[in-house]
């Protein structure tokens, strides 16, 4: 159980990615807020508190990795690269722009990317594989896979999640990120998959569910799939897309919408307040 002192600290370090998002998006650009906010608390958790990861040591074959196979999210975690000095923070304001680092989507020209995603259902399939690579080698490593909800009517993600408990896949996590909207809207009307936890299962996964917004659960779930044996684990986060964004939370038109300064002024404010409150 992480310690009072631990969770501050992280919720700190959510709070700073969110105000590394508005950095990036800025006004009158594209960007994908709502499902970059919706991961702040686990990927702050991940890059800042569980994983083996050293930015000065990125090709460590001991190294944890994680692939972001929700890869429109990839704010989220340039924003945790870029507080580990994993490139110069000036990028930040380079994103997508033309001689900038950062792309629309992950790309391993990007110091700390392990995998090109973006076409969504592809991330668990190339998880999986680094996972059975690294048991060949008696690596200690783990691989943490990101998941979007809409991304659940991915055929080739099920047949990954298949050969993973086929194979008892043991040194994968993966993260279900259950905000519940996709890019056109609430994801039970666009293509609606009921009873996720109960899938999953079935499919012979460990299911852990959680408030994806309590980094003290967050840590917990992680622990807790590193104990298991003889199959891989899924945490599936209960999260608000755009969280902490009043405006956007549970917003369609924020999954890659454009922030006018008066809603760029709102939202640093609302960040603000909850820095005051920390």
């Amino acid at each position: 159980m992480a310690s009072e002192a631990v969770i501050k600290e992280l919720k700190g370090k959510a709070l700073q990615l969110r105000y590394n998002l508005l950095e990036m998006i800025g006004v009158g650009k594209a960007g994908h807020l709502g499902g970059s906010s919706s991961l702040a608390e686990t990927i702050a958790v991940l890059y800042f508190n569980k994983m083996k990861f050293d930015p000065k040591n990125l090709k460590d074959p001991n190294r944890d990795r994680l692939v972001l196979s929700k890869g429109h999210a990839a704010l989220i975690q340039y924003a945790a690269l870029a507080e580990l000095g994993c490139f110069p923070r000036e990028e930040l304001k380079k994103v997508k722009s033309l001689g900038g680092l950062l792309q629309g989507h992950p790309d391993l020209s990007i110091p700390g990317i392990e995998a090109v995603t973006g076409s969504l259902g592809q991330g668990l399939s190339i998880s999986v594989g680094m996972a059975l690579a690294l048991r060949l080698d008696k690596s200690p490593a783990r691989i943490y896979t990101v998941m979007g909800d809409g991304e659940q009517s991915e055929g080739q993600l099920w047949e990954a999640a298949m050969a993973a408990a086929n194979f008892k896949v043991d040194n994968l996590t993966a993260f279900l990120d259950w905000n519940k909207i996709q890019a056109t809207g609430p994801t039970k009307e666009v293509f609606g998959i009921p009873q996720l936890a109960e899938k999953w299962a079935a499919f012979g996964w460990e299911v852990i569910p959680v408030d994806g917004h309590d980094v003290g659960k967050i840590c917990d779930a992680i622990d807790k799939a590193a104990t298991v044996k003889g199959k891989p684990s899924i945490v599936i986060l209960d999260t608000i897309k755009g969280k902490a964004f009043s405006f956007a939370e549970g917003n369609a038109a924020y999954h890659n919408g454009i922030l006018d300064d008066a809603k760029f002024a709102q939202a640093t404010k609302e960040l603000d307040a909850l820095k005051a409150g920390l």
